[in-house]
């Protein structure tokens, strides 16, 4: 699975990140006729292609990326913990199934980023100060147009 520096083999995973690659022995793959328009051959012919992958118990991740992994794609996680993705576009199972496994790949590595936390910030002396003198101008010009019934 891995070269002796760690990094994932492309051939038998679907690598997600240079450190993080999915067995593809994790994949379960599965081959459904597609809906819709396309006459004769759609009707006939099973094209489609629902890729899926349990987060729980894969070997791709260790304890602390699943657990992210887990809470970002919990919306779209089965009872089972698996994530499914579909895929019928194209006229070919194997162009269906590499388009199913690339958004997959994406959807677990945009589940894998961690956003940088915000650092709080104050304003500047100076920007105190703009703003104070922005907020009497305006209420100097708000002051000057008041109608006065002497």
């Amino acid at each position: 699975m891995t070269d002796p520096l760690g990094a994932p083999d492309p051939g038998d995973a679907l690598v997600v990140t240079p450190d993080v690659a999915i067995p593809r022995a994790e994949l379960d793959a599965k081959a459904t006729r597609a809906g819709g328009p396309g006459g004769q051959h759609v009707n006939t012919s099973s094209t489609r292609i629902e890729l899926r992958w349990n987060v729980r118990t894969t070997r791709a991740l260790d304890d602390a990326r699943r657990d992210h992994v887990l809470a970002r794609l919990a919306a779209r996680l089965d009872a089972d913990g698996n994530v499914r993705v579909v895929a019928s576009e194209f006229r070919s199972q194997r162009q269906n199934r590499e388009a199913a496994e690339a958004r997959l790949a994406d959807l677990v590595r945009r589940a894998l980023h961690v956003p940088k936390k915000r650092k709080a910030t104050k304003p500047s002396r100076a920007a105190k100060a703009k703003r104070l003198d922005e907020k009497r101008k305006h209420s100097e010009k708000k002051r000057q147009r008041r109608d006065f019934d002497i």
